[in-house]
Formats: C-alpha cells, sequence, structure tokens
C-alpha cells in the first residue's frame, strides 16, 4: 500500500479528495463560530445602547411625572384642637343696681316747706326727709271736723227723738208711720255721721302726708325739688330716690352657651374695674328661667354685700363666672374656619389625605382662638387658612415640619 500511494503514476485526480476532505472541514468551523459571535456581540450592544438610551428616558419621564403629581397636590398645614385654657372662667358685662330702690312722690299739694336730707344722706325707715306747707288741706280739714260736729249734734237728737216716739207709740201716742219716720232720720243721722268721720279721716291721712317719710332704711340718691317748689300730688316729678345699698343686685346675661352651667346658690366674683385687684364674692339668686329672644342670653340675678358701701349702685361691673362647662371644650385658631352658605366649616384632612368639610358650631370667640363646641374631635387635623375653592374629597399633601416652621 504504500508503494501505490507514492507511486508517481497516480493519478492528481485519485490524490485530491483524499488531500482536501479534513482541512475543508476544519476551515468551515472557524467562520461560524466568529460569525455567531459576532452576532452575538452585535445584540448585546444593541441591548447595551437601548438600555443605556431608554432607562434614563424612563427615569426622567417618572420623576416629571411624579413632579407633575406632586405639584398638582395643594400643601398645607394642619393643626390639632386643643383644649380650652380659661382659667378666669366666663367673664361678662354687668350692671349693678340697689337691692331695693323707689322712687318718693308727694301725696299732697302744696309747697315744698323744707327738705332734711340731700343726696348721699343715709336714713332709716320712718325717718322725716321733708315736710310740704299744705294750707288748702288743713282748711278743709277743720271745715270736714266742724261738719262731723254738726252731724254729731244732729245724730244725737235724732236718737233722742227716736227713743221718745218709740216709747210713745207703746201707749198708742203717735202712730206707727210717725215713729218710722223717726226711727229712719236716726239712721239717716247715723250715716251722715260715718260719712262726715271718714272724711275726716281721709283729710287727716292726706296732711299727713305733708311730712314725707322714708319708706325703708337707705341711702338718698336723688333730690329733685328745693324749698318753694310747687307740688301736686299724682305728677311724674318726684321729689327723692332711695336706695338700699347695703346689698347689691348685680344683673348679667349670660349666653345660650353657657345657660345651662348657671343655677341658684352658684359662687361667682365681681370685679370693678375701677377697683383693681379687688374681687367680691357674689351668688346667684335667680335666673329669668328664659332666653330673650332678641339677644339669645339668659338674664341672672346676683347678690353682693356692699356693707362698707365700696361699689356704687348703677355701676358697670364684670361678673366672672368658674366651672360653667361640665368639660373642657376644644379651641381652633380663627384662621381655620371658613364661613360658607352652609355656615361655618373646618376642612379636615383624614388618613388618606383627603378632605372632608365639616360644619362646627362655636361658643366664645377669644380673638385669635375661637371656642369649637361641636363638629371635631382633638385627634382631627385641620387646615389652616385653608383656600377658598376647597372642595370635600380634594386630595392634599402635609407639609413638613419644617416648612411649617418657615412658614411661621
Amino acid at each position: 500500500m504504500n508503494t501505490l500511494e507514492n507511486s508517481p503514476t497516480q493519478s492528481p485526480e485519485t490524490k485530491a479528495p483524499s488531500l482536501h476532505v479534513a482541512p475543508l472541514g476544519h476551515e468551515a468551523g472557524k467562520p461560524s463560530k466568529k460569525l455567531r459571535r459576532v452576532g452575538i456581540g452585535i445584540v448585546v450592544l444593541i441591548l447595551i445602547a437601548f438600555l443605556v438610551g431608554f432607562i434614563p428616558r424612563w427615569y426622567q419621564r417618572s420623576a416629571v411625572r411624579a413632579d407633575t403629581l406632586d405639584l398638582a397636590t395643594p400643601t398645607v398645614r394642619v393643626v390639632s384642637p386643643t383644649p380650652s385654657e380659661s382659667p378666669g372662667g366666663l367673664l361678662l358685662p354687668a350692671e349693678v343696681k340697689p337691692l331695693v330702690e323707689a322712687p318718693i312722690f308727694a301725696r299732697a299739694n302744696g309747697y315744698l316747706k323744707r327738705w332734711l336730707v340731700d343726696i348721699g344722706a343715709h336714713v332709716d325707715a320712718g325717718q322725716l326727709i321733708a315736710e310740704i306747707d299744705i294750707p288748702d288741706l288743713d282748711q278743709q280739714l277743720d271745715q270736714a271736723r266742724a261738719q262731723l260736729g254738726e252731724s254729731d249734734a244732729a245724730l244725737a237728737l235724732a236718737k233722742t227723738t227716736a227713743d221718745r216716739w218709740a216709747d210713745l207709740l207703746k201707749t198708742s201716742s203717735v202712730s206707727e208711720q210717725e215713729n218710722a219716720e223717726k226711727q229712719a232720720d236716726f239712721k239717716l243721722k247715723t250715716a251722715t255721721v260715718e260719712a262726715d268721720r271718714a272724711n275726716v279721716h281721709r283729710l287727716e291721712q292726706l296732711v299727713s302726708f305733708a311730712r314725707i317719710t322714708a319708706p325703708f332704711a337707705g341711702t338718698i340718691t336723688a333730690r329733685n325739688t328745693d324749698v318753694g317748689d310747687l307740688i301736686v300730688a299724682g305728677s311724674s316729678k318726684e321729689l327723692f330716690r332711695l336706695a338700699q345699698t347695703e346689698t347689691l343686685r348685680v344683673y348679667v346675661r349670660v349666653p345660650q352657651t353657657a345657660a345651662h352651667g348657671i343655677g341658684p346658690g352658684q359662687p361667682a366674683d365681681v370685679l370693678i374695674p375701677e377697683i383693681p385687684g379687688r374681687v367680691f364674692p357674689a351668688k346667684v339668686v335667680t335666673t329669668s328661667g328664659a332666653m330673650a329672644t332678641d339677644s339669645r342670653t339668659l338674664l341672672t340675678e346676683l347678690e353682693v354685700d356692699n356693707s362698707k358701701n365700696e361699689i356704687l349702685p348703677g355701676s358697670y361691673a364684670q361678673v366672672r363666672f368658674l366651672d360653667t362647662t361640665p368639660g373642657a371644650t376644644l379651641t381652633l385658631p380663627s384662621n381655620t374656619l371658613l364661613f360658607r352658605a352652609q355656615g361655618l366649616q373646618v376642612g379636615v384632612v383624614g388618613s388618606d389625605g383627603k378632605v372632608d368639610l365639616r360644619n362646627v358650631q362655636i361658643g366664645r370667640d377669644f380673638g385669635q382662638k375661637v371656642e369649637v363646641l361641636s363638629g371635631v374631635t382633638a385627634s382631627d387635623k385641620i387646615i389652616v387658612n385653608p383656600s377658598d375653592s376647597l372642595v370635600s374629597g380634594t386630595t392634599v399633601r402635609l407639609a413638613e415640619a419644617s416648612k411649617a416652621m418657615a412658614s411661621k
């Protein structure tokens, strides 16, 4: 076989297949692997280029979309209702009046003869304070007394005649008709005497009114007459005004929001602006029992001791009630309120970030804060400075604490 293979006489056709079969197969595998590697590299490069170009754009679009949504959501500051702190209690304006006060008018016609007390004088019950000169009444009284004397004399004569005619009737010396006339005349004279005596008593009472006396112990607060003034009984002109000032009445109008906490016997403090630092203890005596329709307030009457005459009747005062409400109320800043057609409202932010508009009822107004009686709780988050366009269901974002402090 070696001789045949190495023989020079062998044709080239028989040698070519054996010389090129193996090399051809080996050369064909190399280009296919290279092409595969090149294709994979190109795909990888394309993927890398796609990722490098798409991811930043996608991220930027997501950031822009988030910023747009973030800017579209309004940012609000919120506060929570706080318990009201009113160590001074419920302070209300009041009016001080005497315990008893009465104008003194004249009951007799005449001229003022003299007055014995002036304004500021303390008088006792029954004390003489003025006298009226009543010459007309004196003359009428004298005339009435004379008339009474005449009637008494006529009555005595009529009684004697009636008795005598009654005795004569027993012996039939006079007729029954004549006796009846004498008895009737006696009764007539008796009635006349009673009428004249009543007239004398009336005039004596009128004459006694010439002495003007104090109806009760107190202080003269006004004198509207002088010596020589014409006094007309029944006129609207008062001569004196008498007031009992040892105990004073204090009238205060309590708002409807605190009226249910007021009752008889409740203690209170009376403050006089002109007497700073002094507190006068008082107590509730009674209330009107009904709300005034014009002011929705409860008229309350208190009594305060004024035995030292430190408080002047008619003064302006302030009454401070303590513990008028059974529980602590909540307060909110005034700039959380919305004035709507439905009434006063506040914007409450829920846990989902949505706004709920609630109607609230306010009590006392402290200026920068108001007392809230209903509508919110201590755990609610209330929007500060809400916009007029705020509606229920709006999604909002709560401001951070640093931003909230910066906005202040």
